[in-house]
């Protein structure tokens, strides 16, 4: 009887090429995933069952269990595999690469290329390749179950590629990266060098010359390729003419193949007919891997060679450990750009790693980007490409870096962009409107805010189609110190921000006298308004209120005495209170004071306010408030809720 094997996660691209050998040499495989996808479908096409969800009665009947480090420790079908063997991906695939003959590509970068093109040519060339590859085409899937031999892309992340005893190992390249499992550059470097040891055979991509290629004759369609590219599709050349294939043969054969590059290496998500006529038809959208800054910069200067008016690149770090390690490379790498949009750091399976938050590589390209690029911090994915839409025109150029789940923007660059007439006009500017906006603009069509003053709002300086509208009925619309509650004193906003988030001070909230709101044309009595510490649950309009006498010994210059003052160009705090403690005094501890990002900083006199000199920006705001809240979150495990309105929006990782 065939030994059962389950794969948790299967929908990944590796463990989806790997479940596809098992089960080609003779193993009963099943497997699950979160969600279905093109392909666990394609998976099931093949006769292996997927199902949705992670259940303990998935492994019952499993003899073993492969997993990836992507599964959490806690998964309930890990914990219901009772002594069963449970093996990591890498650790199989390694062992399958022992066990036949095989051609291993492995390196830094270019890995997914250089697999593709050796396994593809060879079968043009005749031979019965299986393959197991991290990308695929339209027409060339992860995985194919050929009798010759096997070409794999061999993943160095987890470290079993020191596992590998392959017949052939390319090596394209060895670049420092994945700090989560190498601490140093040693570390990596060895790893590579104990699959150089346990190989029969070892190519080495960096002593290929390029040029030699084009001496043999029949190549000169590859300098139309990028250089990296050349490079891959040298080496690819080299496997086969190592295998004696004669150079003519080679030509023909690579040619067709070259063309198509595996999805998500520099492939044109708009328009869908290519760059041809971009002119008449808009800009292009690209969509590329790269996430390690050497790759980056390929990438861009890739994008730079088809774009003739704006190059626009809005980028996802992946996983936080990299982001910190690789901080000070990745300026450079995004200086080719005429704009940068920076997205929240795509965390795989990794738990924040002080360091690595988007805002700090924020605050390392805005000190780099002197006379650079436009830099830009988005909340979300999303929120970075409803900017580069609205901004983009005839001949600009948007390029979605990243490995993370920014790819999943591409149903909505294909939608946005096919439903397009004409480009947006100027938009109405938001510069000024409230404290918290530096720049950007709306064309409006999206979905309306109504909001008072703005004294304790944020706005993101990305261009937005969403529309701001201040509130002119009165009372809720009036400022709030015509109320004339002694304690709040100094504040500003108005009376229905007030309610709304039941703003208050030394130790009172504006709930202690709301004695009814009328919200959206229905009067709600004081119970029915959920006021909480800095929060109510009124979600709608509020057009008018009735209060209860205040009641207070005080007056309001007792109070005014007692408020600090605050600098110019601020709003106030930042954050709330957490419970049982104070936002000030943990930031304080935690070493807020003095921190800057560009023209924003922590003002000296409480560390729970944010004021910006000439310059500054709303990015700017956004990125100090988030390394603020990551100092006290790693050093007290406390995460502190935003107080300013728009703040908290992308918060939530």
């Amino acid at each position: 009887m065939a030994r059962k094997v389950h794969f948790i996660g299967i929908g990944g691209v590796g463990m989806a090429a790997l479940a596809v050998l098992e089960k080609s040499a003779g193993a009963d495989v099943s497997g699950c995933d979160v969600h279905q996808t093109p392909r666990t479908r394609w998976l099931e096409s093949l006769g292996i069952p997927v199902a949705t969800g992670h259940d303990p009665t998935h492994v019952a009947d499993a003899d073993e269990i492969v997993a990836t480090p992507a599964v959490a420790a806690d998964n309930p079908e890990l914990a219901a595999c009772k002594g069963k063997p449970v093996r990591m991906r890498g650790e199989v695939l390694a062992g399958i690469v022992s066990s036949r003959e095989t051609i291993a590509v492995c390196g830094t970068h270019g890995k997914t290329t250089t697999s593709t093109f050796i396994a593809r040519l060879l079968l043009a060339l005749g031979e019965d390749v299986a393959w197991a590859i991290g990308g695929e085409t339209r027409d060339f899937p992860v995985a194919g179950c050929g009798k010759g031999v096997l070409v794999v892309e061999a993943d160095e992340s987890d470290g079993t590629l020191a596992l590998y005893k392959s017949s052939t190992l390319v090596v394209t390249n060895c670049e420092y990266d994945h700090p989560d499992h190498f601490k140093t550059f040693a570390d990596y470097a060895a790893c590579f060098d104990a699959a150089r040891a346990n190989a029969k055979t070892v190519i080495e991509a960096q002593d290929l010359s390029v040029e030699d290629m084009f001496t043999l004759g029949g190549f000169d369609f590859a300098r139309a390729l990028a250089p990296h590219n050349q490079k891959n599709a040298r080496t690819a050349v080299e496997v086969a003419l190592r295998r004696g294939y004669a150079p003519a043969d080679i030509a023909k054969a690579l040619a067709p193949i070259v063309r198509e590059l595996p999805d998500r290496r520099f492939q044109i998500a708009w328009p869908p007919h290519g760059f041809g006529t971009c002119e008449a038809d808009g800009p292009v959208v690209i969509t590329d891997y790269a996430h390690h800054p050497t790759e980056m910069k390929c990438a861009i200067d890739m994008a730079r060679r088809v774009c003739r008016g704006r190059l626009r690149v809005l980028f996802q770090p992946h996983r936080y450990s990299r982001t910190k390690a690789l901080a000070a490379d990745f300026p450079a790498a995004l200086a080719g750009a005429d704009e940068v949009v920076l997205c929240p750091t795509y965390a795989a399976f990794e738990k924040p790693v002080e360091g690595g938050d988007i805002a700090d590589l924020y605050a390392s390209c805005r000190s780099a980007f002197t006379d650079g690029p436009v830099l830009y911090l988005a909340r979300t994915c999303e929120e970075a490409w409803r900017h580069a839409f609205i901004e983009s025109r005839p001949g600009d150029a948007t390029l979605l870096l990243g490995a993370g789940d920014i790819i999943d923007l591409l149903p909505r660059v294909a939608a946005d962009m096919s439903a397009k007439r004409g480009y947006p006009g100027d938009g109405a500017s938001l510069s000024g409107y409230s404290f918290f906006r530096t720049g950007g603009r709306t064309v409006g069509g999206g979905a309306r805010r109504v909001v008072g003053m703005g004294s304790n709002l944020w706005i993101s300086d990305l261009a937005t189609d969403e529309e701001y509208v201040r509130l002119q009925s009165a009372p809720a619309g009036m400022p709030g110190a015509r109320l004339g509650v002694p304690w709040m004193a100094g504040i500003p906003g108005t009376v229905g921000g007030w309610i709304k988030m039941n703003a208050g001070a030394f130790g009172h909230s504006i709930g202690e006298i709301v004695r009814r709101v009328k919200v959206d044309g229905r009067w709600l009595d004081r119970d029915e308004c959920g006021f909480g510490y800095r929060k109510s649950s009124i979600t709608g309009t509020i057009e008018d209120a009735e209060f209860d006498p205040v009641v207070d010994s005080r007056t309001a210059a007792d109070y005014l005495a007692r408020r600090r003052d605050f600098p110019p160009r601020c709003c106030g705090s930042v954050f709330k209170n957490p419970p049982g403690g104070f936002a000030g005094r943990l930031l304080e501890e935690a070493g807020a004071k003095g921190l800057s990002v560009g023209g924003a900083y922590v003002w000296e006199g409480h560390a729970n306010v944010i004021a910006v000199r000439d310059g500054g920006t709303s990015s700017d705001i956004l990125a100090l408030a988030r390394i603020m809240r990551e100092r006290v979150r790693h050093r007290f495990g406390v995460r502190l809720e935003p107080e300013i309105v728009g703040l908290g929006e992308g918060m939530e990782d």
